[in-house]
């Protein structure tokens, strides 16, 4: 099997794998790049998911990409939209072309010896092996598993008569028209598809176990539009939209954070005077303090709109059976349903189950720490891209990238083959880098998955823009934690070390470009 070697491999060609192959291709034009994507298309989440009315759950100036603005006023953008500007960006800078569809990534090892990587991979679509070497991988798949959702068995299924889906596996042929649907779940999949299979739906009901703290925001910015009233350049509108929804969403957070009872009146004020007087606030009123989850948002008020219309509704109670027509809950009450979908969150996944070794020795992500929420501790030459869970995921994922562009520039600057994270036993804790985040369901699964989270800097995840722009961005690359090395030399990768070895010349860029011989045939996320 011949091996193909190029500069940087990128695994993934979601947001975060368009935003790292453009950062690292604007840093190093000549560099050799090729993204591995499992799927069909470019888009990887925004691909995957066609339930109806998928859209983000974050306002598209901030969701957007920093280095391609972001035009529409609408604050939310829909599934289609998003996965389509991904794909634009994608061609516009080059990275399309580079992108090897239907790439499993089955497995990958770094030798000390050589300062590359093998990345072994599947065509799926043919079942033929691949082998690829490269100075620089970038995990880019996100952290969930896009084969097996978040599942749970309910009693009494097998006696249910209907037809039962999930989010994630949504059928295209599925015809809701007429019938009655119950949501399971009361997240932001949840809450998109009440108002978005309620008009034609015989009726809707969201059946939640729990409630979660909705937030009401309008279709437009009006800020935006003003701006394009005014004829100022789309590149300022961007940038003024931006830099405001930024400070909005950091600040909210802070004072969600601060101020959780003054907080928690206030959102549950708008609830009541957005769905009206006759709402029953017992669906809208969490027991958690707001923040401990992600606030669900509902766009132009289309949830309230829905339940003020009788075409849907809300039960927040718990399952005892399934029947053969519907969910009876604990309290007696019965829920007929022709349609059950269980919007129960996702399963958790790193590198798309991609097996990691470093010389041969198999890498416990878990059991590892982060360096700058970037780079993991004893893995040398390779960024692992998680976004933001309290704010935009791409606002991290964009730093993440820039971050990583300027590090492989600057190895080559200095001739260093290798780049390793070294940490100590003090500067990791017992809790996952999401642990301390949020307290949603996958948020706590994900603790038997996720790296670490560090006690101190550079290894303390703060999902903190601002701190993580000026850790990133703006301070030097070079510190003790990050060890500097030729290949040949290894440096350990739990002791702190300094690294001797006298730089070699720069290496040229990739031997071969294979990038240029991409097709156009099917993605690994």
């Amino acid at each position: 099997m011949e091996q193909q070697h190029v500069d940087v491999l990128v695994i993934g060609a979601g947001i975060s794998g368009v935003s790292a192959a453009c950062h690292v291709l604007r840093a190093l034009p000549g560099a050799s790049l090729v993204v591995l994507e499992r799927r069909a298309r470019v888009g990887g989440t925004w691909d995957l998911f066609r339930y109806p009315g998928v859209r983000s759950d974050s306002d598209m100036h901030t969701f957007g990409f920093g280095f391609r603005p972001w035009h529409d006023a609408r604050i939310l953008a829909d599934g289609a939209q998003i996965r389509q500007y991904v794909e634009d960006t994608a061609a516009q800078d080059g990275v399309l072309e580079r992108i090897r569809f239907r790439r499993r990534a089955i497995s990958a090892d770094f030798s000390h010896a050589t300062g590359r990587w093998t990345v072994e991979v599947e065509d799926e679509s043919t079942g033929e092996r691949e082998s690829y070497s490269a100075g620089y991988v970038i995990g880019s798949t996100g952290y969930y598993d896009y084969d097996i959702p978040y599942r749970p068995q309910f009693p009494g299924e097998a006696d249910y008569q209907g037809t039962l889906v999930h989010p994630q596996q949504w059928p295209e042929d599925l015809d809701h028209t007429g019938r009655r649907v119950v949501v399971i779940g009361s997240g932001a999949t949840a809450i998109t598809l009440l108002p978005a299979m309620a008009d034609d739906a015989a009726h809707v009901t969201m059946l939640q176990r729990s409630p979660t703290y909705v937030l009401g925001l309008p279709e437009i910015d009006p800020l935006t539009r003003v701006l394009q009233l005014l004829r100022a350049p789309a590149r300022l509108t961007h940038r003024i939209a931006r830099a405001r929804n930024i400070a909005l969403q950091r600040g909210s957070y802070a004072f969600c954070r601060k101020y959780p009872r003054l907080a928690r009146r206030i959102l549950l004020g708008l609830v009541r005077a957005r769905a009206g007087k006759d709402v029953d606030m017992r669906h809208f009123s969490p027991a958690y303090k707001p923040w401990d989850q992600r606030l669900c948002v509902v766009p132009g008020g289309d949830l309230f709109k829905v339940l003020k219309s009788k075409k849907a509704s809300i039960a927040t109670g718990h399952i005892d059976t399934f029947t053969s027509d519907g969910i009876r809950l604990t309290s007696g009450e019965e829920l007929k349903a022709d349609i059950v979908v269980t919007a129960t969150g996702l399963t958790v996944r790193l590198l798309g189950g991609m097996a990691l070794t470093v010389d041969g020795e198999p890498v416990d992500v878990k059991d590892r720490v982060l360096y700058k929420a970037v780079l993991l501790e004893g893995v040398p030459n390779m960024s692992l891209v998680i976004g933001y869970t309290n704010a935009s995921w791409t606002l991290k994922a964009d730093l993440a990238a820039d971050y990583t562009a300027r590090l492989i520039a600057h190895m080559r600057r200095h001739g260093h083959d290798v780049a390793t994270p070294v940490a100590s036993d003090g500067d990791r804790s017992a809790a996952s880098v999401m642990g301390e985040a949020l307290t949603s369901g996958y948020i706590t699964r994900a603790d038997e998955v996720m790296p670490r989270q560090g006690t101190r800097a550079p290894w303390r995840l703060w999902n903190n823009y601002y701190r993580d722009r000026a850790m990133l961005r703006d301070a030097p690359v070079e510190d003790g934690p990050l060890h500097f090395a030729t290949a040949g030399a290894r440096t350990s990768a739990r002791t702190p070390a300094t690294d001797t070895s006298a730089p070699s010349a720069p290496s040229a860029p990739g031997v071969v470009d294979t990038a240029a011989d991409a097709q156009e045939a099917p993605r690994v996320a």
